[in-house]
């Protein structure tokens, strides 16, 4: 599925990418590379007007990770996600503490749900 864009968002997003946190590293480590369910995961997509985390087009999933920047974001970060559902796709958040102390709990949820999903099950 072809997504839209806001390409004049690419320089921001690109600058995310070589300034990520150190939990948005972490889940990296483990998704990046088809290593994780074989599945090719995107970081720092853009979707429309918006950036998101992780991105893996072959099940549609969204992965955000939570941390400071999000504080007081919470009506911002719903209709971010009421949008991104719009177009089909889910979206699954972590806080950034649960992926840098529980890693292992995020990959399983993650691995649970990509085990559910009809097309790849």
């Amino acid at each position: 599925m072809k997504l839209p864009q806001n390409e004049s968002l690419r320089p921001l997003a690109r600058e995310l990418r070589k300034n990520s946190t150190l939990s948005e590293v972490l889940l990296w480590n483990q998704v990046k590379n088809r290593q994780f369910f074989n599945l090719d995961f995107d970081r720092q997509k853009i979707i429309g007007n918006y950036i998101v985390d992780f991105y893996c087009p072959q099940i549609n999933l969204v992965i955000e990770i939570d941390g400071g920047s999000h504080d007081n974001k919470l009506e911002y970060d719903l209709k971010r996600d009421e949008y991104l559902k719009s177009l089909g796709l889910q979206v699954i958040h972590f806080s950034d503490s649960d992926v840098k102390n529980n890693m292992s709990v995020v990959l399983e949820y993650i691995g649970g749900f990509i085990t559910t999903t009809p097309s790849l099950s």
